[in-house]
């Protein structure tokens, strides 16, 4: 396929007019116009939606931008590859989480990883995780660790593994000594819990839902590492899954008791990639690194 109609297309794509892209290459717009249509020519299938309101991808087009994506990233990781041999990276190893595993885990490991590899940077993104998703998608992050509650097919899934969430307090509180417990029992006490977008309270509506017990938590928060000192100074109870917090629980004065209600183990923690991608090898390095580390958590975690 034509290199440079692949290039139009893209800028077509991103710009959504062929004004916009000619602008941003610095050509005629008639040169862009020629280049669509030959290409629509040779797909055998319309690209653009033309309106007033600009140009829409069809169907077709949504295909062949994924196509270009990859093909664009794939040759930056050969380039990238090469560049390896003589201890050179240009672009860094983009990591898009969500904040359960940014808190620790995955800063951590980038930490590790560079120990081992000096020449690689990185660029960190946390977010929810359907925008780490979308990131993926899109090619503006190599990789994704996020917890999801449902199989995706716009990404590739490369590692996934149960992350219920567990009840964490205080070492304290008046049920630590408990093995196991049901949401009625921590109902009892206070409930702290991240923001209505996160896995977690996903997992906490469905579990009243069952139970048919709503308590209002006493305090929302969009960051949920800020949670652990309410917790520890209080008899609170917030959720969260061992891979988050099992590394820190001691230093935080806190611990995790599995919860009974089955709704509440109804998450995994996935890494997720661009679905076809050829990733470079430092970057699979990487995802090697953080499947053994999430491995290696869970092995402790309670049961």
């Amino acid at each position: 396929m034509q290199t440079l109609a692949l290039k139009y297309f893209y800028k077509v794509a991103l710009r959504g007019s062929m004004s916009g892209a000619a602008d941003d290459l610095d050509i005629a717009v008639s040169a862009v116009s020629r280049q669509i249509d030959g290409l629509e020519k040779r797909v055998g299938a319309r690209l653009f939606e033309r309106s007033v309101q600009g140009m829409q991808l069809t169907a077709a087009g949504e295909v062949l931008l994924a196509y270009v994506r990859r093909m664009r990233l794939e040759s930056e990781s050969t380039l990238q590859e090469i560049e390896s041999l003589s201890q050179a990276i240009n672009r860094p190893i983009r990591v898009a989480c969500t904040q359960g595993v940014a808190n620790d885990l995955i800063p951590s490991l980038m930490a590790d990883f560079r120990q081992k590899h000096p020449q690689v940077h990185f660029n960190l993104m946390v977010s929810s995780a359907s925008k780490a998703r979308q990131q993926v998608v899109t090619g503006a992050a190599d990789v994704a660790v996020t917890f999801s509650t449902r199989r995706d097919s716009e990404v590739a899934v490369r590692f996934t593994c149960r992350a219920p969430a567990l009840a964490v307090m205080a070492v304290g509180h008046p049920l630590a000594r408990r093995r196991r417990l049901s949401l009625n029992e921590v109902q009892d006490y206070p409930i702290v819990l991240t923001d209505t977008g996160t896995s977690t309270y996903k997992l906490y509506q469905q579990a009243c839902n069952m139970t048919g017990r709503w308590v209002e938590p006493v305090l929302y928060c969009n960051h949920a590492q800020a949670l652990h000192p309410y917790v520890r100074q209080s008899q609170a109870i917030l959720f969260a899954s061992y891979v988050s917090v099992g590394r820190r629980l001691k230093s935080s004065g806190l611990l995790a008791k599995p919860l009974l209600n089955p709704e509440m183990h109804a998450r995994m923690v996935q890494i997720q990639v661009m679905r076809g991608r050829q990733l470079p090898r430092l970057i699979e390095d990487f995802i090697a690194m953080v499947v053994r580390s999430i491995n290696e958590i869970n092995k402790d975690a309670p049961q």
